[in-house]
């Protein structure tokens, strides 16, 4: 899994009670003018868009909500909410796009549970939801397809920047509570959003090799490709290695059935690490 999570650093999230399109926002039937503002607006930011709603689709009355999360360059986690009765409503999103954000929210966990889009992603998705939600009630949404469906259950924290995969309800809740306490395992590690997907894959190398550390303790200080070889240097702060310099070897893998709905098997790229070198 490691090295799989895309490059996303800002999100956008709309609570919707009702059937979830294969596409997700695109594919609602909602004011035309007010859903076309949105995208264009999420695609100026190079935001990723979600639909999500509380595990169960517990119907509520009242307001749904909408957030733009966003991962800026120091780490800050800075988030924006607002609610929507009318469709028009959510063309409050777009301007919030284009706004700071606010600091001081605890992180969403989001865990996709997006059964049209792949079967696999409801019936590994939603006993996870189940299980983080009884831990962590207001933190917990499903989401929408957020990518590598045969990594199922996927968990994205966010904007942490963070994904998961290969989870159930107990390695799930395990795997969280090292998150909030800032001790990220390299078990079920997908990536860091705001890391190449090399990166991501070296940096889950160290955390194999070295044990658990903090989100932001390892920072990459060095990217180099020579054929199929990366060499990654990555740096840290005590009790890490100072320097680790992580050799990793790419090549794509046979042909397999990714996915539950997949109409034909695909292959994807590996990152397999060769060498950990410390200084």
């Amino acid at each position: 899994m490691a090295g799989t999570a895309p490059n996303d650093v800002v999100w956008v999230l709309i609570e919707y009670r009702g059937r979830w399109p294969f596409d997700s926002f695109n594919g609602l039937t909602i004011e035309p003018d007010t859903k076309a503002l949105v995208i264009a607006a999420a695609q100026a930011a190079r935001a990723r868009v979600l639909l999500v709603r509380r595990h169960g689709r517990r119907r509520r009355e009242g307001p749904q909500r909408w957030a733009v999360l966003r991962h800026d360059g120091s780490g800050a986690h800075r988030q924006l909410w607002g609610s929507w009765t009318r469709e028009e409503d959510l063309a409050d999103i777009a301007a919030a796009l284009s706004r700071p954000g606010e600091l001081g929210h605890p992180p969403v966990l989001l865990v996709c549970a997006h059964g049209l889009h792949d079967t696999c992603c409801a019936l590994r998705g939603r006993p996870v939801g189940r299980a983080l939600e009884e831990r962590w009630p207001e933190l917990v949404w499903e989401c929408s397809h957020v990518g590598g469906d045969r990594f199922a259950a996927n968990v994205v924290i966010a904007p942490d920047g963070v994904y998961y995969g290969g989870l159930d309800a107990a390695s799930s809740v395990a795997t969280v509570e090292g998150h909030l306490a800032d001790s990220i395992h390299a078990e079920h590690l997908r990536g860091y959003t705001d890391l190449l997907q090399p990166q991501q894959a070296a940096v889950a190398a160290a955390l194999e090799r070295f044990g658990p550390a903090g989100r932001r303790d390892y920072t990459v200080a060095g990217t180099s490709r020579h054929g199929d070889r990366w060499r990654i240097r990555l740096t840290a702060p005590p009790p890490h290695p100072a320097q680790i310099d992580v050799e990793l070897r790419t090549y794509r893998a046979l042909p397999e059935q990714l996915t539950c709905r997949a109409p034909a098997a695909g292959s994807v790229i590996v990152y397999e690490t060769v060498s950990i070198t410390t200084a």
